[in-house]
């Protein structure tokens, strides 16, 4: 095992670019995780590891990744975590197929806080939501602080990033009714009616939905709370929702 020792290395530069640089992420189809769970859970679901970078000799038997060693300092440095332990490693993005069948589906949109994006993420792995849709500027599910915030969920949960006319398209084929979570006044309480086959669309907790987003929905929902609370954080409001979509 070749063991690197210096940040000039070509392994420790792509390593720190594709934790820094999203668009350098999208054109070389890589992205950065971090840390021994996160390795397992790779593993365990099949996904597509590059390399990885230990900071003594490998804990996993993993022949089909490129696997180098390197000093602390030198993992600290490369890692996009505070203090991490390691290992590093970098994982080959997916790619992304037409979805069918499709029954319970999140649309998140503007969404840009990626622990907010992880979170619904995990979340929605947890209560077997389809996929979740990201749309209109959201956070880079491939984001350092995205990826650790799904726990592993970012190898298991199916993510489509479309526009609004490919998500009426997505819609259509698999017949689902979407509802939009607003704080509107001819909104019904979450609770009050039954899900069927459904997606529901949450936006950021600053702005909400579109109103071209809005005008597709054919219903509105509304999380009943106290009335000195304005509004609820995008993560919490879409677990409340996942919940309920599972529920019924």
């Amino acid at each position: 095992m070749e063991r690197i020792t210096s940040r000039k290395n070509r392994v420790i530069t792509h390593i720190k670019k594709l934790a820094a640089d999203g668009a350098y992420r999208h054109a070389c189809g890589e992205y950065v995780c971090d840390g021994l769970k996160m390795l397992k859970e790779a593993a365990e679901n099949n996904v597509e590891i590059s390399c990885i970078l230990w900071a003594e000799k490998p804990e996993l038997e993993l022949p089909e990744a490129t696997q180098y060693c390197a000093p602390a300092e030198l993992i600290g440095y490369v890692s996009p975590m505070k203090n991490s332990p390691g290992p590093v490693f970098t994982v080959r993005t997916p790619d992304v197929q037409a979805v069918s069948a499709m029954k319970r589906v999140i649309i998140l949109e503007e969404v840009q806080d990626p622990g907010n994006v992880g979170t619904v993420l995990r979340t929605a792995g947890a209560f077997g939501i389809d996929a979740v849709i990201l749309t209109g500027g959201c956070a880079d599910i491939y984001n350092p602080k995205t990826v650790k915030s799904t726990m592993g969920a970012i190898f298991r949960q199916r993510v489509i990033e479309a526009e609004l006319p490919e998500i009426a398209e997505l819609l259509e084929e698999n017949g689902l009714t979407l509802y939009g979570a607003a704080l509107t006044e001819d909104a019904a309480e979450l609770g009050t009616f039954e899900f069927g086959k459904c997606a529901v669309a949450i936006g950021s907790e600053g702005r909400g939905l579109s109103r071209e987003l809005l005008g597709m929905c054919g219903e509105r929902i509304i999380i009943p709370m106290d009335e000195k609370c304005e509004s609820l954080n995008a993560s919490i409001a879409a677990s409340i929702i996942m919940w309920e979509m599972r529920r019924k």
